[in-house]
């Protein structure tokens, strides 16, 4: 009979153990490469747009926008200094401040960001496309607010607004929306006092579109909403959204509160689901036919990740 030695058992041990970690060393590697080239790309398509919506239709008619991005087109108008030194000159505080106090990655990403916009600006032959007062707010601001949404998507910002908000949030009772709106506030008043108040109406509208353009390109048109129902026909429920809606769901074990003191309290079953804002109405629908009497109730969220996000056939 053969017999093989310890000492070659632990050598082929060794070996598979080996193998295993440059395995997943390779996965780590490949999903990093994955990770930086999306980001990449959402940076540089970022950039290219929003210099589309810059050069295209603020700069040439001497309009501005809020923000950074605002205080340098005032500054271009008011000293005819070249944009694209400004906007560097005015953001870099704003990425050291990043580089403190939100990480070292987000701040390098951001600076390329930001260089390749000023570098964009000066160099590509980006096309006049409108003189009328109406289009150049509104496709400006919508070409910003998409290039900066998509470079936001990659990790980065080009516009230090954002990294000011979150500094000055944490140091005085405002949210990081009022800190954005009175930032704007005062670059508008700015535009109205050194170039004219129609300018800085215009530049409100501006900014405006550009915000809603940023939270469409970061939230997606797929907003997707947290479920949660409480009903006594929780396994029939919990079918439906896994068969009939392809998602996935989690069963919490409740007591139901509403009971005279010193009743003992049911037990029930609480499903907890994240469908699309698309997908509420047939939920909604599906909860009627089983259960009209179920207790529902309904969260915006942000963002998710892992679990059953995509929709997905439910096999059996």
């Amino acid at each position: 009979m053969l017999r093989i030695s310890p000492s070659i058992l632990l050598l082929f041990k060794d070996a598979i153990n080996s193998f295993e970690q440059v395995r997943e060393k390779t996965q780590k590697l490949e999903l990093d490469f994955m990770q930086f080239l999306r980001n990449s790309t959402f940076i540089f398509l970022g950039v290219l747009v929003a210099g589309f919506g810059l050069k295209s239709f603020l700069i040439p008619t001497q309009f501005i926008d809020g923000g950074i991005t605002g205080i340098a087109l005032i500054f271009e108008e008011v000293t005819d200094f070249p944009m694209p030194i400004l906007l560097i000159l005015f953001n870099l505080p704003f990425v050291i401040l990043a580089y403190s106090n939100i990480g070292k990655s987000f701040a390098l990403k951001s600076i390329l960001g930001i260089g390749l916009l000023a570098l964009f600006i000066h160099v590509l032959p980006y096309p006049i496309i409108t003189h009328d007062k109406v289009l150049i707010p509104t496709f400006g601001g919508f070409f910003i607010g998409l290039g900066i949404g998509l470079a936001i998507r990659g990790g980065a910002v080009l516009d230090g607004t954002e990294v000011l908000a979150v500094f000055v949030s944490k140091k005085v009772n405002l949210s990081i929306g009022d800190v954005v709106l009175l930032f704007n506030i005062i670059i508008f008043s700015a535009g109205a006092y050194f170039l004219s108040i129609e300018i800085a109406l215009y530049a409100i509208l501006t900014y405006l579109i550009a915000s809603k353009t940023i939270d469409f390109v970061i939230d997606g048109v797929e907003e997707y909403i947290g479920v949660t129902i409480i009903s006594k026909q929780s396994e029939a429920l919990r079918l439906c959204i896994i068969e009939k809606l392809g998602r996935g769901c989690t069963i919490y074990d409740g007591k139901n509160g509403y009971a005279p003191k010193g009743k003992v309290l049911k037990e029930v079953e609480i499903i907890y689901t994240v469908i699309t804002r698309l997908e509420l109405s047939k939920l909604q629908s599906e909860i009627n036919k089983i259960d009209p009497g179920a207790f529902v109730i309904m969260n915006s969220i942000k963002d998710t990740k892992g679990g059953m996000i995509k929709k997905r056939p439910f096999h059996k």
